[in-house]
């Protein structure tokens, strides 16, 4: 039999092996980072409750996770002063998902159309940065007054404050797609609507799918700075009503609430990602 390392092949068992080596140390590292995680949490958590029951902090302003935990039971067992908490969390998860879907689509179809024609960049680009310099909370004051308490005011606050991230990254992602990429697209007979469809969009495909990650938080807190302004539903005027009423666990269990729902899309985001980017090679 012929000896492997004389032979100058690699010998099997000892690849095996360290590819086995190589799989525990990632999975004992992912536990670690989790073990971490959690201690970081309980040592947070448990310093805020220690400190507010030695009244180290004044737990009527700051609160205590134990009463944040009794506020957040009250409402899922007994309702909110709103109705029930599930409904407070729908009524704003249908205000963000439509104001993250309008606000989205109109960033990226504006972003690519300027991005791909230079006279209607020139032209648009002091009015979108004139749009963009007006603060949220003028525009939610006005959308308040002009479309009423209802979702309308809180989805169209909603897209604006999902459109300009979006908008941004969809323009910067067509500037940057491969010039090379381009004029052998064109020297090959193809299109502009070619051009932009087969090489454009792909490429800027990575910036615009990072801009929605940040853009469905944009989105939410529109929602809820919109319900604070002025609603009648939605997790916003449970904030408002708790912040009237000097209640801090029910402005943090609200907060817990909206932290939840954040993370929930975020994840469901970074799977689409994945799924869309499957052909991009693995970062390291």
């Amino acid at each position: 039999m012929n000896d492997p390392a004389a032979s100058g092949h690699p010998d099997l068992t000892s690849l095996a092996k360290d590819e086995q080596i190589a799989q525990r140390r990632i999975r004992a590292r992912k536990w670690t980072i989790i073990a971490l995680r959690i201690a970081v949490l309980v040592f947070v958590l448990g310093g805020w409750e220690v400190a507010a029951r030695q009244k180290w902090i004044d737990p009527f302003f700051f609160s205590m996770p134990s009463l944040i935990y009794q506020q957040l039971v009250e409402w899922f067992t007994n309702g909110t002063s709103q109705g029930p908490l599930l409904v407070q969390v729908l009524v704003t998860l249908e205000e963000t998902g439509l104001g993250f879907l309008i606000g989205s689509v109109a960033g990226i179809v504006c972003g690519i159309v300027l991005g791909r024609n230079k006279l209607l960049s020139d032209v648009f680009s002091l009015y979108i940065q004139i749009a963009n310099s007006i603060p949220r909370v003028v525009l939610g004051s006005v959308f308040v007054i002009a479309l009423g308490l209802g979702m309308a005011s809180k989805v169209a606050l909603a897209v604006v404050m999902v459109f300009f991230v979006v908008f941004g990254n969809a323009f910067q992602g067509v500037r940057e797609a491969d010039r090379y990429m381009i004029a052998n697209a064109q020297i090959l007979g193809a299109s502009k609507h070619q051009v932009t469809m087969s090489v454009v969009i792909p490429s800027a495909l990575s910036w615009i799918l990072a801009s929605l990650h940040v853009s469905f938080g944009f989105a939410l807190v529109g929602a809820v700075v919109g319900e604070f302004l002025g609603s009648k539903q939605g997790i916003g005027l449970l904030i408002s009503t708790a912040q009237g009423a000097f209640n801090a666990s029910g402005v943090f269990a609200a907060m817990i609430v909206l932290a939840v729902v954040a993370l929930a899309a975020d994840y469901l985001l970074t799977s689409l990602e994945r799924h869309l980017l499957k052909w991009k090679p693995a970062a390291f």
